[in-house]
């Protein structure tokens, strides 16, 4: 930019001193130094050679800068370029170079190169020198408030502006990248300008225009166009939009949420919004004769009902002239009413007997039933049907109906009637041991509730440990200690009938150590003990059987001896004494610890009562 121009003044002097060359222009922006050089060529022999600088003033003036002679060099006083000028050079190399530093505007005027001889003459050489200042950047300013349609009149747009130029900078207008066109009435373009006391110019200009509805979504900017050296600059301010009001012509009404269908106890909210955007255009939303006034154009209805349906009007009425503008929206609230169940609340059937029962909702859509027990599902539709019944199939039937998010139910109790029945049981014979404690219980189905009672085989009523009872059953559990065999029966009764479950339980004795002794007519032998292990009353029969089979045997050998008189006028503990009656008997008493009576058996295994020991 601060390059250094040079243009010559070549000056000849031939014959006569003549111009040699052409006049020339330095281009250069304010601020920069330039040289402004006067090259020329003399005759052999001339000397005592005149320079001088010249400039023209703007009022065509001739003014002299420099004066230079064989005996002095002089720079005139007092001109606008006295402190910023230097000239360099001499005669004998013909080049002569005047410096400008700091150019300003007013610097561009033409200067003069004057070569002269007293005897030859003089010549001279012109040169202009052209100054640039590139503008700063430009702004542009919209109009803040909004424009209301107008076929008629011209609103102003915007205002650019750039400064400090020079020469004067140039403002075209753009719209959507396109140049606009002015027309008279239509679009106007009003430029100013204005000389600052720098020398530069500020330059605006000013957009003026018939504003459309079309034009609401146009951008707007300013190119700057200006002067350099050897060519021209660009730049562009940023891009504005204008505010466009313009009446609705019509207003769409919808519902944004919920998506999909609308259900009672659902929230909606109904958005309205017209295709203009004037101020004085106020939204009111009207249903059932009643007006309501939304928020941001969004109503929200909580909690709607089927009286909630119909239609929705949105009207967009202008309060300058009063004009409406409506749109309007069918809303429609589905509905599932409570379910009803046919028969109602509870049913009493007889055991085998059947039933149908019904479960229906009145809804706006197709629903869905489904019968539940226990949490699991037992039919499917409408209608239930139950056939030969029992006990299992009394309860409580949950009916649910549902639809599309929605669900009601309804309950039916049924109860089946008949006389108790006992649960069988894998467990009504069993051996416990003795001195245990054994828990028997009884699950009784029936209606009316059955009662229950515990009875042994010999009519002692036992009382029930614990019992739960629930309509249609009872479970009773009774604790018995067991020290001998046992028959107890539990036995359930309503009025419709009885039922009874019998419990055989054995006892079982572990071993024990049974002392055994002998007894005779004379006295009492005592046998060592033996070790006999009962196991049940089996196993005490055969220990009996064989001690008897013993005394027998024992017996027959003391008769035998007796006879063979091997015995007799024996001394000892025992003695033997022959009886008046004339049998001798041997009398050998045997006691048993589970036995009370004793067993006396003659020699021969007769029998005796205590009346013959």
């Amino acid at each position: 930019m601060a390059a250094r121009n040079t243009v010559s003044l070549l000056v000849g002097l031939l014959a006569l001193l003549s111009t040699w060359g052409v006049a020339a222009k330095v281009e250069v922006f304010k601020g920069e130094t330039t040289p402004i050089t006067c090259m020329f060529t003399l005759p052999e022999g001339v000397s005592g050679v005149i320079i001088e600088w010249f400039y023209v003033t703007k009022r065509g003036e001739k003014q002299s800068l420099y004066y230079q002679d064989p005996s002095k060099k002089v720079v005139t006083k007092g001109t606008q370029f006295t402190d910023r000028m230097s000239v360099n050079g001499t005669v004998a190399s013909g080049v002569i170079v005047m410096t400008i530093s700091d150019v300003q505007v007013d610097d561009g005027v033409e200067f003069i190169c004057s070569i002269r001889d007293l005897v030859e003459g003089t010549a001279n050489g012109r040169t202009t020198l052209k100054v640039f200042a590139k503008p700063d950047l430009p702004t542009i300013e919209g109009v803040k408030t909004g424009f209301s349609i107008n076929e008629h009149s011209l609103s102003k747009i915007g205002t650019c502006e750039v400064k400090n130029g020079f020469p004067k900078p140039n403002i075209t207008w753009y719209r959507n990248k396109t140049p606009v066109r002015p027309a008279p009435g239509v679009l106007e373009v009003v430029p100013s300008s204005i000389l600052g006391s720098n020398g530069l110019f500020t330059v605006k200009s000013e957009l003026n225009m018939v504003v459309k509805k079309e034009d609401k979504d146009d951008l707007f900017y300013c190119e700057i166009n200006f002067f350099v050296p050897a060519g021209w600059g660009m730049t562009e301010t940023s891009a504005i939009n204008i505010t466009v009001y313009y009446p609705s012509t019509a207003v769409d009404v919808w519902v944004e949420s919920p998506k999909g269908i609308i259900k009672e106890g659902d929230s909606i909210e109904l958005h309205c919004r017209g295709n203009g955007n004037m101020p004085s255009s106020i939204l009111t939303f009207h249903h059932n004769g009643e007006d309501y006034t939304p928020e941001n154009n969004v109503m929200v209805f909580h909690n709607v009902t089927r009286l909630s349906n119909g239609v929705y009007e949105c009207i967009s009425t202008d309060t300058d002239t009063f004009k409406e503008i409506k749109g309007k929206t069918v809303v429609f609230v589905n509905y599932l009413d409570a379910a009803v169940v046919v028969p109602e609340d509870t049913v009493l059937l007889d055991l085998g007997g059947e039933l149908t029962a019904t479960c229906n909702a009145l809804s706006s859509l197709q629903t869905e039933t489904v019968w539940m027990k226990f949490g699991e599902e037992v039919s499917r539709g409408h209608s239930l049907i139950l056939k030969n019944v029992t006990f299992d199939s009394a309860g409580t039937y949950l009916c649910l109906v549902t639809v599309e998010g929605m669900e009601t139910n309804g309950t039916l109790n049924v109860k089946v009637q008949g006389p108790p029945q006992i649960m069988k049981s894998d467990h009504t014979e069993m051996e416990e041991s003795s001195e245990t404690t054994v828990n028997l219980s009884c699950n009784v189905r029936g209606f009316p509730t059955p009662s229950v009672i515990w009875i042994t085989a010999d009519g002692t009523i036992l009382k029930a440990e614990s019992e739960v009872e629930r309509e249609g059953e009872v479970m009773s559990v009774v604790r018995i200690d067991v020290t001998s065999d046992i028959t107890a029966s539990c036995k359930a009764s309503n009025a419709l009938g009885t039922d009874s479950l019998t419990f055989n339980i054995k006892a079982i004795v572990h071993t024990t150590t049974v002392p055994a002794t002998t007894t005779t007519t004379t006295g009492t032998a005592k046998i060592p003990a033996k070790k006999i292990r009962k196991e049940g009353t089996g196993v005490v029969i055969a220990v009996v059987i064989i001690c008897i089979l013993l005394l027998a045997i024992l017996g027959s050998v003391l008769y035998f001896l007796y006879k063979k008189g091997k015995i007799c006028g024996r001394s000892g503990k025992q003695s033997l004494t022959k009886e008046k009656s004339g049998k001798d008997n041997i009398v050998v008493e045997m006691k048993n610890d589970n036995t009370e009576e004793a067993v006396l058996l003659g020699v021969n295994g007769e029998k005796q009562t205590p009346r013959n020991q």
